[in-house]
């Protein structure tokens, strides 16, 4: 009698916590695939405000924006029970390839850069 094939990826040869990981990876893998399409809208809309900002000469970054929206997601991190340290190293990744983004935008449509003050 030979016993079943373990994928090296899977922790245990029990099958009912197999189960439970797969399970719980197909749920991982949704969410993954979700967090990418949320992105991406996220990052069609910002690409608009770097357009409408460039147009106007406005700066790429708004630190009064960006304050508010460290206070307004650590509140919801803390509620959610998300680590906010985690929390805040994730929006300042955003943001700072939001802020990058619009800065080429700007160079893009031949506006000459705003004076930015925060870099």
């Amino acid at each position: 009698m030979s016993s079943p094939q373990v994928q090296p990826s899977d922790p245990t040869a029990n099958p009912v916590i197999r189960q439970e990981i797969l399970n719980l990876r197909g749920s991982i893998d949704n969410i993954d695939a979700s967090l990418m399409y949320l992105l991406a809208e996220r990052f069609k809309c910002t690409r608009r405000v770097g357009e409408l900002k460039a147009h106007a000469g406005i700066a790429a970054s708004d630190p009064e924006r960006e304050a508010a929206q460290i206070r307004r997601l650590t509140a919801i991190a803390e509620g959610a029970g998300l680590d906010t340290e985690f929390a805040e190293k994730f929006r300042e990744f955003v943001v700072s390839e939001t802020v990058r983004r619009h800065k080429l935008i700007a160079q893009e449509m031949g506006e000459a850069p705003p004076l930015d003050t925060v870099s």
